[in-house]
């Protein structure tokens, strides 16, 4: 039922027949509008000329305007709002003609945190969002980080800005305690603001609407802790110009900055010196000083996380004589750590609990099974294998707890976590076969990326008898996208393989480096040796003759080129022996090649390009046109050291006819022009012989074959009489490249 007259002219009038129109009551308009029926009708008789812009905005939705109907009323609206002025003559708000004053200005703040330090770009931050018109600022972090701490010692600092008082709630979104009912925090609010408790009203939206009119005109801070979503903090914002709303949460509230355009302030881990300062204030500076490194190994293992660095100063406050080494010595068990970094109800293992609970059951299941993951880093290909789910499935998952702030995406579609996150990760239940199907994902995806980089080579390796296939595989739509993925991959590749081969599991662990290949023949100097050495431990416990062979061959290749010849012929020889041994035509052949490699390397160049022409027979009865070329690549190698430049000449040019590659560089492409060039340097045809260097180094330099625009280079510099700046600048950059990744 509607109350009152409408005014004459100005907001009120617009406003009634904008609602006559729609054919809605004050009661029906106030429900819609989030506002109270009383305050609704002072609007339509003029009492409240200029209601607030959020009041305005949220009218104009129940109304149903449209964009210039709406911008209208708002303009209508604006007109009737006072100026600033002072406090004697700007009359009171019609809605709260009940309110007495309050006696001096509330402070509802919890006293500010001791022992605060550092944060000085986070609270710079802070202070950047909260300026400008009526600002909400979100400060976001994850469970321990110290949000809190920060916000309030923020508002401390900041209190003369508020001269109208201060507000906090704990909204409790993260606790076992249950969340406060929202009208029950606007009845905390409201009589700090003079509103008698009589006077408040019973209905959620009325006492929001209150609480928006009262802080309409005044310089308040409104801090609400702890919240968990959106929707949680939409009725307590107080919308007046000069107020300032400071929310935390461990979510990220994506749906607050859309419809509040509230302002982001990360909150991440202490660095070092910090978490060491953090330590010195619970402790005291002399004891911290006395163990300098102890002290920074302990932010090391509490991941500078405040609330962790905070237990384990308590515990040590607790123990007078245990020294900072003796803490962190036993912080340093795994197994251990989550519990020692826990004091009766407070700690790390309590937080993410919480945190974890308030997400959906599917997220926490994919946060379990990331647990199992042996590496740092996931894509959503990884982390759909470990939950045994899709990857789009998996990348939702990975987004809300990135939301969480339980993981973080470090680059585009690559996700981590902290390590004390990870280990709590570990404790909780993933399932036995997570292993099994991330390391079976590698093994997969990993012979994508051989066929994308090495196109026309044959597969690795036959798969597992027990391989679980995984729902979907990265596809790789040519070399650069393959090279990209390996360089990403590649230390969680080496921790799949440690992994693995501590499950023993053997017949994983020999795949997974053998997918390497063609990472390790471009990058063969980067201390692949190790690696090789368990794969080879892993092949020989499997009783797989394959490929303890092909582990053989790719490991005398490496101990090639790190100058140890006699261990490289001692492989290479049994790898051969073995592939003969199993008929393997194939692995015999590369086998020869890399040994004749090693026969050169000492001076045994006839005996190197013997194997290598019994590799090109064995290559042509298996019918392995890829082989064959590398067999003859090698063989026009050795002829060219041996001085047989007609030879060596006939055999590159043989070899490079296979198959129309003149538009496609690869390894064996360039390493054949670069023999063509030195043979008929040889022969004394100059100019020919220059033009095929210069070819070979630009295609090794455009395909990022580094060893070989190296040696190409080196050629020309050597033959060119007056080689120009460019190709010396050329030779260095090439040289300084593959420096840096040895």
């Amino acid at each position: 039922m509607d109350t009152g007259t409408p005014a004459t002219g100005g907001f009120g009038t617009l406003l009634h027949g904008l609602r006559k129109a729609a054919g809605l009551s004050q009661e029906e308009l106030a429900h819609a509008a989030g506002v109270s029926v009383r305050a609704l009708s002072y609007m339509e008789r003029g009492h409240s000329r200029g209601p607030q812009r959020r009041t305005v905005q949220a009218l104009a939705t129940a109304l149903g305007l449209d964009v210039a109907g709406a911008r209208e009323l708002e303009r209508t609206a604006s007109l009737g709002r006072p100026r600033r002025a002072p406090a004697t003559d700007v009359p009171p708000p019609a809605v709260a003609a009940d309110v007495a004053p309050p006696i001096g200005a509330p402070d509802l703040l919890p006293r500010a945190p001791r022992g605060f330090h550092g944060r000085a770009a986070e609270l710079a931050a802070l202070s950047r969002a909260a300026a400008g018109e009526a600002p909400v600022c979100l400060v976001i972090g994850p469970a321990g980080v110290g949000k809190t701490a920060l916000v309030l010692h923020w508002a401390h600092q900041a209190r003369a800005g508020f001269p109208d008082g201060l507000l906090h709630a704990d909204l409790r979104g993260f606790g076992d305690t249950g969340e406060p009912a929202l009208v029950e925090v606007l009845r905390e609010f409201l009589p700090a603001l003079g509103v008698p408790h009589g006077r408040i009203p019973e209905s959620l939206n009325a006492a929001a609407a209150l609480f928006r009119s009262l802080a309409a005109d005044r310089r308040l801070l409104v801090v609400l802790d702890n919240a968990r979503d959106s929707e949680q903090v939409r009725p307590l914002l107080p919308g007046g110009r000069h107020c300032v709303t400071v929310v935390t949460s461990r979510h990220r509230l994506p749906g607050l900055i859309v419809t509040d355009t509230a302002r982001p302030v990360a909150v991440d881990v202490l660095e070092p010196q910090d978490a060491t300062m953090l330590l010195a204030e619970v402790l005291g500076e002399e004891r911290v000083r006395a163990e300098p490194a102890a002290a920074l190994r302990l932010a090391e293992l509490c991941d500078g996380l405040p609330l962790a660095l905070r237990v384990a100063a308590a515990r040590l406050a607790g123990r007078p004589a245990w020294s900072l080494g003796e803490m962190a010595a036993e912080l340093s068990d795994e197994t251990r750590r989550l519990s020692l970094l826990d004091v009766e109800d407070i700690g790390v293992r309590a937080a993410l609990r919480v945190t974890l609970q308030q997400l959906p059951q599917e997220v926490s299941r994919q946060f379990a099974h990331l647990g199992r993951h042996p590496g740092t880093h996931v894509d959503r290909y990884a982390a759909a294998a470990l939950a045994g789910t899709d990857p789009a499935s998996a990348e939702t998952s990975l987004e809300r707890l990135a939301v969480a702030h339980l993981v973080s995406e470090t680059a585009p579609g690559r996700w981590t976590m902290h390590d004390l996150v990870r280990l709590y990760a570990r404790s909780l239940d993933g399932g036995p076969d997570a292993l099994v199907r991330v390391l079976d994902h590698y093994i997969a995806t990993g012979i994508a990326a051989v066929a994308a980089a090495e196109p026309g080579n044959e597969d690795c390796f036959p798969l597992p008898a027990d391989y679980l296939p995984p729902a979907a595989v990265r596809e790789f739509g040519d070399r650069t996208a393959a090279v990209a993925w390996y360089a990403a991959e590649r230390d969680d590749l080496t921790q799949a393989v440690a992994a693995a081969h501590a499950a023993g599991l053997h017949d994983r662990t020999w795949r997974i480096v053998l997918t390497l290949w063609p990472l390790i023949v471009w990058r063969v100097r980067d201390g692949w040796t190790p690696l090789l050495e368990t794969a080879l431990e892993a092949a020989r416990a499997d009783g797989d003759q394959h490929g303890e062979s092909r582990v053989l061959n790719v490991l005398g290749w490496v101990l090639i080129e790190e100058g140890r010849i006699p261990e490289a012929l001692a492989h290479l020889e049994a790898a051969s022996a073995l592939a003969s041994r199993a008929g393997d035509a194939v692995a015999e052949a590369n086998a020869l090649v890399v040994l004749g490699v090693a026969q050169a390397a000492l001076g045994s160049l006839a005996e190197a390009a013997q194997g290598c022409e019994r590799a090109v027979e064995l290559a042509r009865e298996a019918g392995d046109r890829t082989i064959e070329r590398l067999a003859m690549q090698h063989l026009a190698r050795h002829r060219a050291d041996a001085g047989r430049w007609r030879q060596a000449l006939d055999t590159a040019t043989e070899a490079l006819a296979f198959d129309d590659r003149s538009d496609t560089a690869d390894v064996p492409r360039i390493l054949l022009l670069m023999v063509r060039g030195e043979a008929l340097l040889g022969l004394g045809e100059e100019a020919e012989g220059i033009g095929q260097l210069d070819l070979a180094a630009r295609e090794a330099e455009s395909y990022g074959y580094d060893d070989g625009a190296v040696r190409a280079l080196g050629a020309l510099l050597r033959v060119s009489v007056s080689a120009d700046e460019g190709l010396r600048a050329r030779y260095d950059a090439a040289v300084a490249r593959l420096t840096t990744r040895m």
